[in-house]
């Protein structure tokens, strides 16, 4: 399961079972400006590693965006990841389901997320990678799963029969790129994000659970923020709500 220099290995995320679901359907890929992939049912990761001369020990997981319908798999994914090897740092590219099926709920992308950041510690040895520098990075709607991963988190179940699942899911730091972060601000909510993932009428309580700059404490991992003030389909005011939050908390973040 690990993959030489310059190549890269795609694993299944869920080799026991996929969780609460029993239905498979296909896939659907569209290569035009970006490869954009849809009607994931199948998570995987995509483990690209840099050449161990050059290897800092950190590791990120890659959750690319595209509002919960498609991933943008190429351009936030896979082109990422081999920039983060040009830095010495490995990328786990996450392949997570997509909740516009009946057959897939709300909770299938964190689950996947976190699924992640448990594998790369289970194979952080493998991978020459340090367990305790394990990020998350996403960019749109992958920023908000990444954000989600980092204010939902458990510390691992120790007495799971699944050893990985005895690994903790918490980001040792996250990187957020454009996100979106807000459900409940309708002024700055990427409602095509918030329809994908929760449906056409979610309640207010599912809104605030998703609402990320309301889930910060003081265990939050330390964060950086890069957002342009004229993105025009994801309002800056998603980065600066998430980062006043950190603050307010005293955690270590920059914008």
């Amino acid at each position: 399961v690990t993959p030489t220099y310059g190549q890269f290995v795609t694993l299944p995320l869920w080799p026991e079972g996929i969780p609460n679901q029993k239905v498979i359907e296909p896939e659907k890929a569209e290569a035009t400006d970006m490869l954009r992939i849809s009607n994931v049912h199948e998570p995987t990761v995509a483990v690209f590693l840099p050449a161990k001369n050059h290897a800092t020990g950190q590791a990120v997981v890659v959750c690319p965006g595209g509002g919960y319908g498609i991933l943008a798999y190429d351009w936030e994914g896979t082109d990422v990841a081999k920039w983060l090897n040009s830095k010495g740092i490995a990328a786990i590219v996450l392949k997570y389901r997509l909740p516009n099926s009946k057959n897939i709920s709300h909770e299938a992308p964190l689950a996947d997320a976190q699924r992640a950041i448990r594998m790369t510690r289970q194979y952080a040895s493998d991978w020459n990678i340090d367990s305790g520098k394990v990020g998350i990075m996403g960019y749109s709607a992958g920023g908000h799963l990444a954000s989600t991963a980092g204010t939902h988190y458990d510390r691992g179940e120790a007495k799971a029969e699944n050893p990985i699942e005895r690994l903790s899911c918490r980001p040792d730091f996250m990187v957020l790129v454009y996100p979106v972060i807000s459900f409940t601000d309708e002024k700055i909510c990427h409602k095509g994000s918030r329809r994908n993932l929760l449906g056409e009428n979610p309640s207010k309580a599912l809104k605030t659970y998703y609402s990320n700059e309301l889930q910060i404490t003081e265990d939050t991992p330390p964060t950086i923020l890069i957002h342009a003030a004229d993105d025009r389909s994801v309002p800056v005011g998603n980065s600066i709500v998430f980062y006043e939050g950190l603050q307010e908390k005293g955690i270590p973040s920059e914008m």
